[in-house]
């Protein structure tokens, strides 16, 4: 473990809604490098795998959400995925709380593709407030649903936790249903430039280096590998301090009864106090579970570092040795002093590295802290976004915040869109990621059939198209903010 890990916590504020302590330690457990000088790689034939429309560059939530609405468009689509599964950070890096989808009224405001997803889950596999409990004050159920991830400052709210194999098999045959060509296993390595247009990748895998060329790319890899390598203006601006810019390997423990720990937490203060100060003295790195969808499984989403950064191989690297460790610490740190963890188990820790930021799109659009008070919709809105806070209407997301601000030929979605660090909070999150995906995906659809650059893509008709696909879209400045 590295040594004296310094600990902050952070305040709830109107601006950051999720409380948690972050630890930073900027030490490695491996040796520093010793590599020196360059490689000349030769020039090469690579042989093309796929010709398509439209090509997703990762299948997390965004990536699914982007190639099954152009599928329904009716476009040809490829979806490159490096893993063996689809969903992303809301499966594979075992973040299967889904962050709020309602505004502050209950009314849902994320829908299309999210309600396609969630609507096909079996009861037993998703946990979370009925309809008629959205946007409920009732104290009592607050307080219950505050517990369970599903209340955010006294007011009920649909934000579900699921069963990640679930989500990975129902995405899995949205897709294929849908006639999205998979390919698994298969990392994207470099764009292919056709002077300031992206015309496809060259993307590497067990049987070598293949080319897929595509008339649209949708970059969907969460950290803007495409656009960042095809040259594309970003930020990467990080703050240390702050939770939505830190990195962990979630990880599960069965075996357990939450309703007796949240029991305990809830209703011995003192006690848990206590409960806190110890783990943080013997364990250093330390961190409460969350529920998940079933009462004998715990979440663990941290411990969160900050310090490192997911664009460095050694820093997350390091990460992961820290957190396998973390997982066994805990486990037998809980086993021993936490009520309804006296049976725990490990269950699994995500194969996926749970990252919150590394690169955000300098777009034509953006969104920014500043416009959060006025709830006026964009022109060119795609989607909207719960608020933070009470204080705020929802959010109004434009088509812009997804268009390079030169590069042509592709479009980004997920949690590098264009927006200020402090949008970025909630931008990240998985339902605004299947948000943004499915206006990307409609958006490289029309303009691969129009024959025509992304950036110019008539905005009324892909509302339209949105609109047609279930997302909730309103008339610029005409209808009535939601608040």
């Amino acid at each position: 473990m590295p040594e004296s890990p310094k600990v902050r916590s952070v305040a709830r504020t109107q601006d950051r809604i999720l409380a948690s302590d972050l630890f930073e330690a900027k030490s490695h457990t491996l040796p520093p490098r010793n590599g020196r000088g360059v490689y000349h790689e030769t020039g090469r034939d690579v042989p093309v795998y796929h010709r398509c429309d439209v090509l997703v560059i990762g299948g997390g939530p965004s990536g699914c959400a982007a190639a099954y609405a152009a599928a329904r468009v009716g476009a040809d689509v490829v979806l490159l995925e490096r893993y063996n599964h689809l969903g992303g950070l809301s499966t594979g890096g075992l973040v299967i709380w889904i962050d709020r989808m309602t505004d502050w009224e209950g009314r849902p405001v994320i829908r299309g593709f999210a309600e396609d997803v969630l609507d096909r889950f079996p009861k037993d596999a998703v946990a979370g407030p009925e309809p008629a409990d959205w946007g409920s004050r009732d104290p009592a159920l607050a307080a219950y649903w505050g517990q369970r991830t599903a209340a955010f400052h006294g007011i009920v709210s649909w934000a579900p936790t699921i069963d990640p194999e679930r989500l990975k098999l129902i995405s899995q045959e949205m897709l294929l249903g849908a006639g999205v060509r998979l390919v698994f296993h298969s990392w994207a390595a470099l764009p292919i430039d056709h002077g300031g247009r992206v015309g496809g990748v060259v993307f590497e895998s067990k049987a070598g280096r293949q080319a897929l060329m595509a008339k649209v790319v949708v970059d969907a890899s969460g950290d803007g590998d495409v656009f960042a390598r095809a040259g594309a203006a970003f930020e990467n601006d990080i703050e240390e301090g702050d939770v939505h810019h830190s990195m962990n390997t979630a990880f599960m423990l069965a075996g357990v009864d939450m309703n007796r720990w949240l029991a305990f937490r809830r209703g011995e203060p003192e006690q848990f106090s206590a409960f806190m100060k110890l783990g943080r003295e013997q364990l250093g790195f330390f961190q409460p579970p969350y529920v998940s969808w079933r009462n004998d499984i715990a979440l663990f989403l941290g411990p969160r570092q900050s310090g490192l950064s997911a664009l460095d191989v050694d820093d997350m690297t390091e990460v992961e040795i820290r957190s396998h460790r973390f997982m066994l610490q805990h486990c037998d740190f809980f086993r021993a002093h936490a009520p309804g963890f006296e049976h725990a188990f490990m269950l699994e820790s995500a194969p996926q590295l749970g990252v919150r930021h590394t690169r955000r799109l300098a777009g034509v659009g953006r969104v920014e802290r500043g416009q959060w008070s006025s709830g006026v919709p964009f022109a060119d809105e795609i989607g909207v976004s719960p608020s933070v806070s009470p204080k705020f209407p929802v959010i109004s997301v434009p088509y812009g915040a997804l268009v390079p601000l030169k590069l042509d030929g592709l479009l980004a979605c997920g949690r590098h869109i264009s927006c200020d660090a402090n949008s970025h909070g909630f931008l990240r999150e998985i339902p605004q990621c299947w948000l943004t995906g499915q206006a990307a995906g409609a958006a490289a659809a029309l303009a691969a059939d129009r024959g025509i650059e992304p950036r110019r893509v008539d905005v009324k008709e892909l509302q339209r198209l949105l609109k047609a696909q279930g997302v909730f879209v309103r008339e610029h400045a005409t209808e009535p903010v939601a608040s």
